[in-house]
C-alpha cells in the first residue's frame, strides 16, 4: 500500500509507522485465519456424503468488519466454511467457529481490559501511564519525566 507522507512522517491516517504496523497486523491476522480454516478443512477432508462430495468446504469470506486492536482499528475479512455435517444428538448442522476471531468479536480482549483502567487510573487526574503500559507495554517512551 503506497501513501503520501509529509515531511514530518505523517500520513492522512496518522504516522507512517502506525500505518505499517496496522497493515502488518492485518496481514498476520488474515494469514492466521486462513491457516485455521485450512487446518479445519484438512482434518475433515475424509468425511464425505453419499455422492462422495466433501462435507466441509471453503465458502468464500464473510463481510469485512473492523476490529479494535492494540495496533489500532484493523479491517478483517474472515474466511467462511460450509460444514454440512449434522450433529446426531440434536439434529442441527455443525458449525466452524474460529478460536482466533469469534463471530461477535469487534475488539481484542486487551482493549476491553484497558478501557476500565483508563478510567480508574486517571481520566480526572491525567495519569494515563499505568493504563497505557498495560495497553502498549512498558518502555522508555512511557517513563515519566520529572
Amino acid at each position: 500500500m503506497l501513501s503520501v507522507v509529509s515531511n514530518d512522517g505523517t500520513t492522512e491516517t496518522g504516522s507512517l509507522m502506525d500505518d505499517i504496523v496496522r497493515e502488518g497486523a492485518r496481514r498476520m491476522l488474515a494469514a492466521a485465519l486462513e491457516a485455521e480454516v485450512n487446518q479445519y478443512i484438512a482434518e475433515l477432508a475424509d468425511q464425505r456424503d453419499e455422492s462422495g462430495r466433501r462435507l466441509v468446504v471453503r465458502n468464500g469470506h464473510h463481510r469485512e468488519r473492523t476490529v479494535a486492536t492494540a495496533a489500532g482499528p484493523i479491517p478483517v475479512t474472515a474466511p467462511r466454511v460450509n460444514d454440512k455435517r449434522v450433529d446426531e444428538e440434536t439434529g442441527e448442522r455443525k458449525r466452524f467457529s474460529s478460536q482466533i476471531l469469534a463471530p461477535w468479536c469487534r475488539k481484542s480482549p486487551k482493549i476491553s481490559e484497558v478501557l476500565p483502567l483508563l478510567y480508574l487510573h486517571g481520566l480526572s487526574s491525567g495519569d494515563f501511564v499505568p493504563a497505557m503500559e498495560q495497553f502498549l507495554g512498558s518502555g522508555p517512551a512511557f517513563r515519566r519525566r520529572r
